[in-house]
């Protein structure tokens, strides 16, 4: 679904309807890079269409909350209210991304390699 930046276009849904025209959704936990990972065995058979697209889109594996809202053309802002509907009944789970690696100490590295060449 795509938000209207424009007015009233025909097809496109308005980010009031997708909201459910809530002002805060009820958790607000969800930053850009924030993973989410679907849990395939809750039913899906009674979710909006926008909330089974997003348990759609994370099936494969676990997406970031900006891959999502680039997928379904939302904003983050607009987004976070289906991941905390799907995060309250149980079809998703979140976590943090993982911290990049912390710099390799160089005299680590090159007593490694002598302990190889050693070898």
């Amino acid at each position: 679904m795509t938000v209207s930046r424009r007015g009233r276009d025909g097809g496109l849904v308005r980010p009031y309807v997708v909201t459910g025209g809530r002002s805060v959704p009820s958790r607000n936990h969800f930053d850009h890079l924030t993973l989410v990972i679907v849990r395939p065995e809750v039913p899906r058979s009674h979710l909006t269409a926008e909330r089974r697209r997003v348990v759609e889109l994370c099936l494969p594996g676990a997406l970031s909350v900006a891959e999502i809202s680039a997928h379904l053309g939302l904003p983050v802002s607009v987004l976070c209210f289906p991941l905390a509907d799907l995060m309250d009944s149980g079809h998703i789970t979140t976590r943090a991304p993982i911290p990049p690696a912390k710099q390799l100490d160089p005299d680590l590295l090159k007593a490694v390699l002598h302990g190889l060449r050693a070898l």
